[in-house]
C-alpha cells in the first residue's frame, strides 16, 4: 500500500473513531455533529408563516424535513408550499398541530390564549417551540403580563400539556434562513424544562445552522427576548458566557 493510501486509510479509520466516540459521549465535532443532526426527519407544524415561520420552514425542507405550514391564510401558506417544494404543505392550525412532531409556533403573542384553547388537544405531549414574543405595542396587556411573568413560564400557562422549548426569540428573523450557510458560528440560547424536548429542539435548531445553547428552565425564557441580555448574534461561547451570568 502506498503511502498515501495508508494516509487516507488512516484518516478514514481517524473519523471513524471519533464519530464511534461523539456518539457514546453524546457529542460530536461541528461539522460531523452537523451532518448527523440531518439524518433524522422529522414532521414540523408551523402555526404562523410569516418572517420566522417561513424562513425556518424553508431550511428544514432543505434538511428533509416534512412541513406543513399555518395560518390565518391557506391560500398564502399554499403558495408558500408551493415554493418552497417537495415536502412542504399547507393546512389549518389544527391541520398542523396534529401532523407536527415538532410544532413551532412564531405568532403574534397576542394570538396564543386563543390558540391555546383551540388546539389544547392536538399539542398535549408535543415539543413546541415557542419563537413568540410578546410586544406591548402589538399585543396590549397580556404583554406586559407575559414579560412581567416571564415569556417562558407564560407560554407555558398559555399552551397547557405542551412541553415548551423557547427558541429563536433573540435573533432577527432577516438572517435565520441564512445561518446554515456558516453552521455553528451563532449561538441559540434556547430555555426549556424538558430535558427530551430540549435534545429534539436542538437538533433541529442544528438543522437551521445555530448552535443551541440551553441556558437553563423555562423560568430563564424571561431573559430570551429582543432587547433582552441574550439578543443578537453571538458565537456560542460568548452566549455562554453572558448565560452564566444571569
Amino acid at each position: 500500500m502506498g503511502d498515501d493510501a495508508l494516509l487516507n486509510r488512516r484518516h478514514f479509520i481517524g473519523i471513524a473513531g471519533m464519530m464511534g466516540v461523539g456518539l457514546a459521549a453524546g457529542v460530536l465535532p461541528g461539522g460531523v455533529r452537523a451532518a448527523a443532526s440531518s439524518s433524522q426527519k422529522t414532521k414540523i407544524g408551523i402555526i404562523g408563516s410569516g418572517n420566522v415561520g417561513s424562513a425556518l420552514g424553508r431550511v428544514w425542507v432543505m434538511k428533509g424535513h416534512e412541513v406543513m405550514f399555518s395560518s390565518r391564510s391557506l391560500e398564502d401558506d399554499k403558495a408558500l408550499a408551493a415554493k418552497t417544494g417537495a415536502g412542504a404543505s399547507a393546512g389549518t392550525p389544527e391541520q398542523a398541530a396534529k401532523f407536527g412532531e415538532v410544532v413551532l409556533f412564531a405568532v403574534p403573542y397576542r394570538a396564543l390564549p386563543e390558540l391555546g384553547k383551540a388546539l389544547a388537544t392536538q399539542l398535549k405531549g408535543k415539543v413546541v417551540i415557542d419563537a413568540c414574543n410578546p410586544y406591548p405595542a402589538r399585543d396590549g396587556e397580556i404583554a406586559n403580563w407575559a414579560r412581567e411573568k416571564g415569556a417562558g413560564l407564560a407560554s407555558a400557562e398559555l399552551l397547557p400539556g405542551a412541553r415548551i422549548v423557547r427558541a429563536f426569540n433573540a435573533v432577527g428573523a432577516a438572517r435565520m434562513g441564512a445561518a446554515h450557510e456558516a453552521p455553528g458560528r451563532t449561538g441559540m440560547p434556547i430555555a426549556a424544562d424538558d430535558a427530551a424536548a430540549s435534545d429534539l429542539a436542538s437538533r433541529l435548531i442544528r438543522d437551521i445552522g445555530y448552535e443551541p445553547i440551553l441556558i437553563g428552565g423555562l423560568d430563564k425564557g424571561k431573559h430570551l427576548v429582543p432587547s433582552g441580555p441574550l439578543s443578537g448574534e453571538r458565537p456560542p461561547d460568548e452566549v455562554r458566557k453572558i448565560a452564566a451570568s444571569l
